[in-house]
């Protein structure tokens, strides 16, 4: 911040501003004025002329900068904070300053923008419903689009007037695609008659149609067509008795024409994917927690369908390895923005923070008609707005403590739009965590908990009775860099490292991305089918020696290595043992090689060899006698002996007896 322009205003004097609070906060050059959107905008104008980057402590009139940004080529030097809703329309504005400070730094750290995927809709739209209302709606579209009605199990609908869109009878069995590309399969298809008088008459019907269309408007009333409907691009769904809704599905369906960029919410990369191998299944954590089916197996790995994708986050916020990773924003860039906001908070003065997290549709609201019509936030509540709620994890969680936080809060609708039981099971396994290593108050009240309301004097109560825990006295100031695990351990072990009263293991629930083995040495036999199955490498081999060595930091707790032993001599364990990260690779068997008995070459594990000569020996026709123990021989060699073995000694290693008669059985009985 030391070369950047802050320019704080306020707000024609409705707020107070501490300048030397925000001054050693944000640090640079602090440019204060009383209404810069109008009276002073030239001073504006002139600080976006410099070469400098800025800062300006206003959203309202962003739209007004932004023009003058554009006029004195400063577009991508700016940089917008909202301390007025926020800090300074308070109660407690007055020792706001710190907070402001971290407001005005935190917007300055860039956030990298998301790719996007197109959807392209021609206009193409299926009306499904069970009478007059869905030929109404069909009839109301037809001016903006291409319309089809199917009517399910209709009773006596009176025939339209004028045959301007087909209409049709049909039951929708499956439904699957997005906004540009649904396909449907349809039972009881039939055409009606053109004769129809009183009502629509149908003819004979038949299964097994199917049709394409780029929009779904559903007002039969029944069943949705996809789970978590809402969410689903094009298709819209409305009560056929609410007319309001009715209506609103209409003027959304009559603008669905033409193309549109959707944000790619989640960078996936299969090749960390520890989903299943040689056809064991292990980790389905996202598969379990995806509303909408935009998740679906794909071999070794999952595939995620960015057109389905509804960008709840979840499954990221729940991946042990970091294949499923958010992109709006990153995990690493979302938590650059918690060290610049916490960092600058303490720098300023500030103590105790409590970080608010929530979203622009449904928390921005609420905390403004807090601060307009209320209380107004508290001065140690730091609000951070992310595009979901529901897509943060234990890293995020982690890292603000780590950071310097003293409690986090976490806002949401009392009615959510996405499912909250992955957000739950994260926020109750970072408070287990934290209490473990004294984060937490004295009385054990949580630490992270959820605000749910739709209420913003609800909200204001919520924290003003928030439980303060145990800051951390030194502040971690790690910049976070690389994938999403790399940072969620990283986050772990600065969380560690910053505890006010850390521990070296602390147990977790099952389902933890965190763990070790309990591994039955005995049993082994150093076959490695476990380190082939190993997706993180947390279980490896060595290939001149035969031994098996565990790294705990790199293990996901995915089962894999569980599934596919042979012996079943592995047992999953979730937990943090920060001694097992900090300490080497940790041997979990090692045997001495059998040398070749013909030319001293070390090939397998002693006790393999052993145990199969121990099966074998006189207890199979092939091992039996003089002959037997040629063979015996032969698999204590190495390859290339065991190869001139047999050509020396002239035995077909796979030769079996002939078929027994029964003459052989009465001689081997007299």
């Amino acid at each position: 911040m030391s070369e950047r322009v802050v320019i704080a205003c306020s707000c024609e004097g409705t707020m107070p501003l501490d300048t030397e609070a925000i001054g050693r906060g944000c640090g640079g050059r602090l440019e204060t004025g009383h209404q810069l959107c109008g009276r002073e905008l030239d001073r504006v104008r002139r600080l976006f002329a410099a070469e400098a980057a800025v800062t300006v402590s206003c959203t309202l009139k962003a739209p007004i900068f932004d023009a003058v940004a554009q006029e004195e080529g400063a577009e991508g030097r700016v940089a917008y904070a909202n301390i007025r809703e926020a800090a300074g329309w308070s109660d407690e504005a007055a020792e706001a300053g710190p907070k402001m400070a971290a407001l005005l730094a935190a917007a300055a750290e860039p956030m990298p923008p998301a790719s996007v995927v197109t959807l392209e809709s021609e206009g193409v739209v299926l009306v499904y419903g069970r009478d007059e209302t869905a030929i109404e709606v069909g009839r109301r579209l037809a001016d903006h689009l291409d319309v089809t009605v199917m009517l399910t199990q209709p009773g006596d609908v009176v025939p339209p007037r004028f045959a301007d869109f087909p209409v049709l009878k049909g039951t929708i069995r499956t439904a699957t695609g997005h906004l540009g590309a649904f396909s449907l399969a349809i039972d009881d298809y039939a055409l009606p008659a053109p004769s129809s008088r009183t009502r629509l008459v149908f003819g004979e019907a038949r299964h097994g149609a199917t049709s394409t269309c780029d929009l779904v408007v559903d007002v039969s009333g029944g069943t949705p067509l996809f789970p978590a409907h809402a969410l689903r691009d094009g298709y819209l769904r409305a009560d056929p008795r609410d007319a309001a809704a009715v209506e609103r599905v209409i003027f959304e369906a009559s603008h669905l024409v033409g193309t549109f960029d959707k944000t790619r919410f989640i960078d996936f990369k299969d090749g960390l994917c520890a989903h299943s191998r040689s056809r064991i299944t292990g980790c389905t954590r996202c598969l379990e927690v995806c509303p909408t089916g935009a998740i679906a197996p794909a071999g070794d790995h999952v595939a995620v369908d960015p057109f389905v994708c509804a960008g709840c986050g979840a499954c990221a916020s729940v991946c042990p390895t970091g294949a499923a990773a958010y992109t709006l924003p990153p995990a690493d860039a979302l938590m650059r923005r918690l060290r610049r906001l916490l960092r600058a908070y303490r720098t300023a003065g500030g103590r105790d923070a409590v970080l608010l997290i929530h979203d622009g549709d449904h928390g921005e609201p609420l905390i403004d008609a807090l601060a307009r019509f209320g209380a107004g936030l508290p001065a140690r509540v730091l609000p951070v707005r992310v595009n979901e709620v529901t897509q943060i994890g234990l890293e995020a969680l982690g890292a603000a403590f780590a950071y310097g936080a003293a409690a986090v809060r976490l806002l949401l609708r009392a009615r959510p739009k996405h499912d909250v039981a992955p957000l739950r099971t994260n926020i109750t396994r970072a408070d287990a965590i934290l209490q473990a290593l004294g984060y937490g108050p004295a009385d054990g009240a949580p630490v992270v908990s959820l605000i749910e309301t739709d209420d913003p004097d609800a909200l204001g109560q919520a924290l003003a009775d928030t439980a303060i825990g145990t800051a951390t006295a030194a502040p971690a100031g790690f910049v976070p860099e690389g994938d999403a695990r790399s940072v969620l351990r990283l986050a772990m072990r600065e969380l560690h490292h910053a505890a006010p009263r850390p521990v070296d293991r602390i147990a977790l629930d099952p389902g933890a991305p965190f763990g070790g083995l309990v591994f039955r040495t005995e049993a082994c036999t150093l076959c490695h089918a476990c380190v082939g199955a190993c997706p993180t490498s947390a279980l490896s081999d060595d290939p001149d020696r035969p031994v098996l060595t565990f790294s705990e930091s790199l293990c996901v707790q995915c089962g894999l290595c569980a599934a596919t032993c042979p012996e079943d001599v592995i047992t999953l364990e979730p937990r943090l043992d920060f001694a097992a990260w900090a300490a080497p690779r940790r041997t979990l068997k090692e045997e001495e090689p059998f040398a070749c008995v013909t030319c001293g070459k070390p090939f397998g594990t002693r006790s393999t060899i052993e145990r199969i000569i121990g099966r074998l020996q006189d207890k199979h026709w092939m091992f039996a006698g003089s002959a037997g123990q040629t063979r015996l021989r032969a698999l204590m060699m190495c390859d290339t002996c065991r190869v001139s073995h047999v050509v020396a000694e002239s035995f077909d290693p796979h030769a079996a007896p002939g078929p027994k008669t029964t003459e052989d059985y009465l001689r081997e009985r007299g």
